[in-house]
């Protein structure tokens, strides 16, 4: 059945080299990571090939315009996230890489008693980095619950908020469920009490607009590689007068004012977050993707892919003994699911024999595999390239994989 919508996801897919190389797959595995339109990969080849230089040092020509091309990138997710200035924008190696740096930096500033809250749906390293800075510096870590639904209890919540919480930490869109929580309901009720917030934006950034200013989140953080750009690359946003009060993350080069042998003063702005060589041809890359989202009408996107998420929930709920596992009513285009008495990992294989990549296992959160009491499931994610006929090509190789393994 094609789509009624106003959208040409057939259009779209000659963007995608992948797609055309590989013409059997069919690729659901996008809340993993996304395929490059040919203007990325263009744009990280035309470093390597016509640019290549270090940035922020050298004096010669082609240095200077690797600045400057470096320093664009930065203006260009500023401007894609609303960001008030540039110098929010901090490059780092990813999501992860940017949810450490706050937990060790803003870390810096937290003392013993101090509560952290997170939610039960969060992503490993949304988790982990908090867990070990509460043990580093003996704040509290406190979970907020989420329901069968998959929501956020926000009366549970609420209780959980108080005067010693310094920071709440939540994934704008859950990896494993799909959920879209109400992060700018959550962020004010945080503020209330004086709590900064981070967001975790690694599956919303390529789902949904976000806009720092409007949010009012203290920190957001994404990778490129699930935004149609590069692997290795990401970015932390942070208010300005945060980043300001934080000490720095790591020592080297760049993030220097001066060194002498009793002191070190640090640089500005966000050098004094971006010790070393940066991936430059990565944020050249991360721009273009950026740019090439930035063309699409938005609002179409979303109706694009909520139809993909209705379509695909509607037929996978057809086949005897499925479970969607999250069925909260603001969801991306992210499907978990388990078949009763099928194992996740063995539906997968059966999957690849036939050509359709989706992700099975814990997806990173356990404690919310833990909740519901399954070992995994199986997650089928969707993004505008995608298509109700390779859909149609799922639920039949489910069906079929159920037949063979019952």
């Amino acid at each position: 059945m094609k789509t009624q919508i106003k959208f040409d996801s057939d259009a779209v897919r000659k963007d995608f080299p992948l797609l055309h190389n590989i013409p059997n797959i069919t690729y659901l595995d996008n809340a993993a990571t996304t395929h490059k339109p040919q203007t990325v990969i263009d744009a990280v080849e035309h470093f390597y090939t016509n640019e290549n230089a270090n940035i922020h040092r050298a004096v010669h020509a082609l240095g200077q315009e690797a600045t400057r091309k470096f320093e664009e990138a930065r203006t260009t997710v500023a401007h894609f996230i609303n960001a008030k200035q540039s110098n929010e924008i901090i490059f780092t190696r990813g999501a992860t890489e940017g949810i450490n740096l706050v937990a060790f930096a803003f870390g810096e500033l937290l003392q013993s008693g101090d509560e952290i809250l997170l939610s039960d749906m969060e992503h490993h390293s949304n988790i982990v980095p908090w867990q070990i800075l509460c043990k580093r510096k003996g704040c509290l870590l406190k979970v907020i619950p989420v329901n069968r639904q998959g929501k956020i209890v926000e009366k549970d919540f609420e209780k959980l908020l108080n005067y010693k919480t310094r920071l709440v930490a939540l994934t704008h869109v859950s990896n494993t469920l799909g959920t879209i929580n109400p992060i700018k309901n959550l962020i004010a009720k945080a503020h209330n009490y004086g709590a900064k917030v981070l967001i975790d934006g690694a599956q919303s950034i390529q789902h949904l607009p976000v806009d720092m200013q409007d949010l009012d989140c203290d920190f957001f953080a994404f990778s490129g590689h699930k935004v149609f750009g590069p692997t290795g690359i990401g970015v932390l946003y942070g208010k300005e007068s945060l980043l300001e009060q934080m000490p720095p993350y790591q020592g080297g080069g760049e993030m220097i004012e001066h060194v002498t042998w009793s002191k070190t003063t640090y640089n500005v702005l966000p050098y004094k977050f971006e010790a070393g060589t940066p991936h430059i041809a990565g944020a050249f890359g991360l721009a273009e993707a950026l740019n090439y989202l930035a063309r699409f009408n938005r609002a179409e996107l979303i109706d694009y892919e909520n139809h993909l998420l209705s379509y695909a929930q509607n037929r996978l709920l057809q086949i005897k003994g499925l479970e969607i596992i999250g069925n909260a009513a603001q969801k991306a285009s992210i499907i978990s699911f388990n078949i009763k008495g099928v194992h996740p990992y063995d539906l997968g294989v059966l999957l690849d024999k036939q050509g359709i990549a989706v992700r099975t296992g814990h997806h990173c959160t356990q404690p919310l595999m833990d909740l519901y009491q399954i070992p995994g499931t199986v997650r089928a994610s969707f993004v505008f390239y995608n298509s109700t006929e390779e859909i149609d090509r799922l639920v039949e190789a489910v069906r079929q994989g159920r037949e063979m393994l019952l």
